[in-house]
């Protein structure tokens, strides 16, 4: 088992793909030190506007190569909610196949579905 800095996970993260019919997809994740997250996924038109948003938030962990989420709350519309902690799908754990200052990479445990996260740098620097 790979062993991974905790430390390393902190701070924000942006993941840019497309979703199964073809639009631009965007998550941006934050990982905080005290253990939460908050995590906005958005749907994009070709055209750049925005056509879902979902927000979640709660706890995270990262244990040896095993990184995990309890997602405690989300934001629909505006408007905050608890999330429902008896739905399995508000749990979550991967595995990390690589973790730099740069890049993280990690598997679902379950579902085998691969990410890719860059770090979101920002402070690029003093000319």
């Amino acid at each position: 088992m790979n062993q991974f800095n905790r430390d390393q996970l902190i701070g924000q993260w942006v993941r840019n793909c497309q979703d199964d019919q073809g639009n631009p997809f965007v998550e941006h994740a934050e990982f905080f030190p005290d253990g939460s997250f908050e995590f906005c996924f958005m749907t994009m038109s070709p055209k750049g506007e925005v056509i879902e948003q979902i927000i979640e938030m709660g706890d995270w962990g990262l244990v040896g190569d095993v990184h995990f989420t309890i997602t405690k709350n989300e934001v629909v519309e505006e408007k905050l909610y608890a999330a429902d902690l008896n739905n399995a799908d508000n749990y979550h754990a991967y595995q990390v196949t690589q973790l730099s200052v740069d890049s993280f990479t990690y598997q679902h445990l379950i579902s085998k579905e691969s990410f890719i996260l860059k770090r979101v740098i920002d402070n690029i620097g003093h000319c």
